[in-house]
C-alpha cells in the first residue's frame, strides 16, 4: 500500500490532534475551540492565507504550489459533533457530557490538517490547494452557510472534494460511485385539529387518533404505490404526539418525520403526494390538517470526470482491488452537497474498519485510517495539479 512515507512518519501526531478534538466536542456552529485549534495548526504549518468566520465558524486555509497554475482544488472536512452521551470508555473520551464525536468529524478534521501540513511543507504542485473546515454538518447546514458566505467565489475554487469514514469497510479501502451518492433529506410536520371528547363518546369527537392511524398508513403508500419500484424514496414518520389521558380523545395531534430521495422529480413527488393525502384525510373527517414541508440538504451528486479522478487517486493509495467504484447510494444525507452544486467534484468514503456504526454512542474514529486519508488528500492535489 503506497502510503506517503513522510505522512506515515507523522501519523501518530495527527492521531494526537484527533484525540484532542474528540475530547472537546462542539455542536452545530459552536465549533469555536475546534476552529481555533485548526487555525493555529494551519498557522504553524506556514499556510499562505488563513481565513476564519466563513459560514459563522468555518476556517479556510490557502496553500500555493511551488509553481503557478489555473486550478484551485478545494478539500472539505466537517468539525461538529453530536448530542450523544459517549460510551467508548476511551482515555480521550468526551469531557462534555451529552456531546461526542460519534460520526468521525474529529478524524476528518485531523486528516485534512495532516494533508495541509504535508502540502505546505512540500508544495509539489502547480496551482492552489484550499483546505475547508466546516461547522454544522449534522443538520445545521454549515456547507450552505459557507457557500453563501462566498467560499467558492472568494477563493476561486474550480473543483471540490469531500471524504467521510465508513464503518464496516476495511481500513485502507475506499468506496464511491458516480452520480447520486447520498440522498436529499427533507422533514415534515403535520398538525391535526379535530374535536376532542370523552373516550366513551367517540361519536361526539372528530378523532385525531383515528386520523393519525389513517395518515401513517396512507403516507407509506407513496413509496409502495406511487413510486416506480426501480426508483428510491423514503417516507418515515418518526414522532407522534397526541393526548395525555386514557379516557380522553385529544383535540390535536402532531406528526414529525423525514423524506429521502435521490432525484429531484422523486423529491417533488413525495412532497406533492404528502400534501394531497393530508388534504384528503382532512376532507374525509371534516378536520383541519396543516403540513409544513421543509426541504433540507440536496442530493450529494458526484460528477463523472472528478469521480473517475478520485477513483484513480484512491487506487494509487490502496490498489485497484481495494477501491469499490460502484457502491449503492445511501439514503443518509450530507451538506457537502451544497458545494457540489456549485463546482464539480466528488464525495468518497474511506474504511473505518470493524467499528460501531455512525451516530452510535460506542463509535470511535479508527486512527489507523489516518495514513490512507492524509495520503489521499495529498495525492489528489499533486495529481490534479502536477508540478512539471
Amino acid at each position: 500500500m503506497p502510503i506517503i512515507n513522510s505522512v506515515a512518519a507523522f501519523a501518530d501526531e495527527v492521531a494526537g490532534w484527533r484525540q484532542d478534538i474528540h475530547t472537546h466536542p462542539e455542536l452545530d456552529y459552536d465549533t469555536i475551540r475546534t476552529a481555533g485549534v485548526v487555525a493555529e495548526k494551519l498557522k504553524s504549518f506556514g499556510v499562505d492565507e488563513i481565513v476564519t468566520g466563513i459560514g459563522k465558524t468555518g476556517v479556510v486555509g490557502v496553500i500555493k504550489g511551488r509553481l503557478p497554475g489555473d486550478k484551485v482544488i478545494g478539500m472539505r472536512a466537517d468539525m461538529d459533533a453530536l448530542p450523544i452521551l459517549e460510551a467508548t470508555g476511551k482515555p480521550y473520551a468526551s469531557q462534555t457530557p451529552g456531546k461526542m464525536h460519534a460520526c468521525g468529524h474529529d478524524g476528518h478534521t485531523a486528516m485534512l490538517l495532516g494533508a495541509a501540513k504535508y502540502l505546505a511543507e512540500t508544495r509539489n504542485f502547480a496551482g492552489t490547494a484550499v483546505v475547508i473546515f466546516q461547522p454544522a454538518e449534522e443538520g445545521g447546514g454549515g456547507g450552505k452557510a459557507m457557500v453563501e458566505d462566498g467560499l467558492i467565489t472568494r477563493f476561486g475554487i474550480t473543483e471540490v472534494y469531500g471524504m467521510h469514514n465508513m464503518p464496516g469497510l476495511p481500513v485502507g479501502h475506499f468506496a464511491v460511485r458516480h452520480g447520486p451518492m447520498m440522498a436529499a433529506a427533507d422533514r415534515f410536520k403535520i398538525e391535526i385539529e379535530g374535536r376532542g371528547s370523552h373516550a366513551a363518546k367517540p361519536n361526539e369527537s372528530i378523532d385525531t387518533i383515528f386520523m393519525v392511524a389513517q395518515l401513517v398508513t396512507a403516507l407509506q403508500s407513496i413509496v409502495a404505490r406511487n413510486l416506480d419500484p426501480l426508483e428510491s424514496g423514503v417516507v418515515s414518520v418518526t414522532s407522534i404526539k397526541a393526548g395525555d389521558a386514557f379516557n380522553v380523545l385529544p383535540q390535536t395531534a402532531t406528526l414529525l418525520g423525514t423524506c429521502r430521495s435521490l432525484k429531484p422529480e422523486i423529491r417533488d413527488l413525495l412532497e406533492k403526494r404528502m400534501r394531497e393525502i393530508c388534504a384528503g384525510v382532512a376532507a374525509t373527517f371534516d378536520a383541519s390538517i396543516k403540513i409544513d414541508y421543509f426541504r433540507g440538504y440536496p442530493v450529494t451528486f458526484n460528477h463523472e470526470k472528478e469521480t473517475d479522478f478520485a477513483i484513480k487517486v484512491a487506487s494509487e493509495i490502496s490498489g485497484n482491488e481495494n477501491v469499490l467504484s460502484d457502491i449503492p447510494p445511501t439514503m443518509g444525507a450530507e451538506d457537502f452537497s451544497y458545494m457540489l452544486e456549485e463546482r464539480p467534484g466528488t464525495m468518497i468514503f474511506i474504511g473505518n474498519g470493524d467499528s460501531a456504526g455512525l451516530h452510535h454512542p460506542a463509535y470511535d474514529f479508527n486512527d489507523q485510517v489516518i495514513p490512507s486519508g492524509v495520503s489521499y488528500w495529498a495525492r489528489l492535489v499533486e495529481n490534479a495539479m502536477p508540478a512539471r
